[in-house]
């Protein structure tokens, strides 16, 4: 006698039910798939609103290790997929309409590459910092508006991209996913980048196109690593660290208004210089120029606290809880930046040097923006003898 199937499982789609010849064309991917021990699954473009049960059912796929699941509808992850596909490593939700990421993600202990672009996310749960062997994450086109600070915790992550949401700012955490090398902001509502990125030693590019910069740290592009920044259409950026002078830059859209750039030399510098210094952090406390040949007090302590212990980090935890405040503290464990021409560390002060960019060697390469570059140094003496194109 010929062998009795089993009914097909219910299986929805945008509208309803899966017609008939779609359930057994998914049915029969499946189960070749569970047959054969496949590694990868393509389940693309399959009009699906539920993850399928088929895929959770009994062991699971245990030997799975790619899932590709692209330009469906569905709208959550089950709180089992880790129990169900121990074994993924690259997991691809592009285009579905998925609002919320369960806890348990942080279960997929082997996962590499998550692709959750253009969907519904509003939240990212804390937990998407346990997946420790995670290195590439895209969370581009969502309805974000904050980052966990529990990203620091990946420190595999390789590839970073949080592009068209709505995001105010990035965490300071960030510097601790020493691995990253690509990470892209563009078309969100950020107005500074926390200088901690500066500390990302393997960051290759940096894209932040299209946001509300008003400032970039001093250190931007100090590492000789950074080699691609694209910092467009950020209209009230007016200055871009001198360290960015030998790197391929984006930033067209960008600098001071046309009416500076006409009449008396010396007013149109010095009305550049202060646009350009428009979104200082607050640490600084004074702004010097050539003129002012004494370094202030607090500084002079501070460049002698971060000489006695920049070499042994782990001392500052030593220092007594009232010795410095904690503000201080932590400028002493990420300076303001460093002298852009004796690389001296600089905390409070700093003495910056204008040099518009249609001045330049590049005038003829970014024909549509007036941004300048600004070299920032530890004192009159750097100041006056920083050279740009030297």
């Amino acid at each position: 006698m010929p062998e009795k199937k089993e009914p097909l499982p219910s299986l929805l789609y945008r509208g309803g039910e899966v017609p008939s010849e779609m359930a057994t064309e998914l049915h029969e991917t499946i189960f070749m798939a569970k047959q054969e021990r496949h590694k990868s699954l393509f389940l693309n473009y399959r009009n699906l609103n539920n993850f399928p049960v088929e895929l959770l059912k009994d062991e699971g796929l245990q030997f799975l290790e790619r899932l590709y699941m692209k330009r469906n509808s569905l709208t959550t992850l089950p709180d089992n997929l880790a129990q169900k596909l121990p074994n993924l490593i690259e997991l691809y939700l592009h285009s579905n309409n998925i609002v919320i990421i369960p806890e348990a993600i942080g279960n997929l202990a082997r996962l590499q590459s998550l692709d959750l672009s253009n969907n519904a996310l509003q939240l990212l749960c804390p937990e998407i910092g346990r997946l420790r062997s995670l290195r590439h994450l895209r969370l581009s086109n969502n309805q974000l508006k904050c980052l966990p600070p529990e990203l620091g915790d990946l420190q595999e992550l390789e590839t970073l991209d949080v592009s068209m949401n709505q995001l105010t700012s990035l965490p300071d955490q960030l510097h601790r996913c020493i691995s990253l090398q690509n990470l892209t902001a563009d078309q969100n509502l950020l107005s500074h980048v926390p200088r901690q990125l500066c500390w990302l030693h393997r960051l290759n590019q940096l894209s932040m196109a299209a946001n509300r910069l008003t400032f970039l740290p001093v250190d931007l592009g100090r590492s000789r690593e950074l080699q691609f920044v694209f910092v467009d259409n950020n209209v009230d950026l007016k200055g871009l660290p001198s360290y960015l002078y030998n790197k391929v830059i984006g930033c067209s859209e960008c600098g001071v208004s046309a009416q500076v750039l006409e009449g008396d030399l010396g007013k149109m510098l010095g009305e550049a210089l202060s646009q350009a210094l428009v979104g200082l952090p607050a640490e600084v406390n004074v702004v010097g120029s050539e003129r002012d040949n004494v370094v202030p007090l607090e500084e002079l302590a501070m460049r002698t606290l971060h000489r006695i212990y920049h070499h042994r980090p782990t001392d500052l935890n030593l220092l007594p809880p009232i010795s410095l405040p904690k503000s201080l503290l932590d400028l002493l464990r990420f300076p303001l930046g460093h002298c852009h021409r004796c690389s001296q560390a600089m905390f409070t002060v700093i003495y910056p040097k204008l040099f518009p960019l249609r001045d330049t060697a590049l005038a003829g390469v970014h024909r549509r923006t007036t941004v300048s570059f600004v070299a920032y140094c530890c004192s009159s003496h750097c100041l006056r003898t920083f050279d740009l194109q030297g």
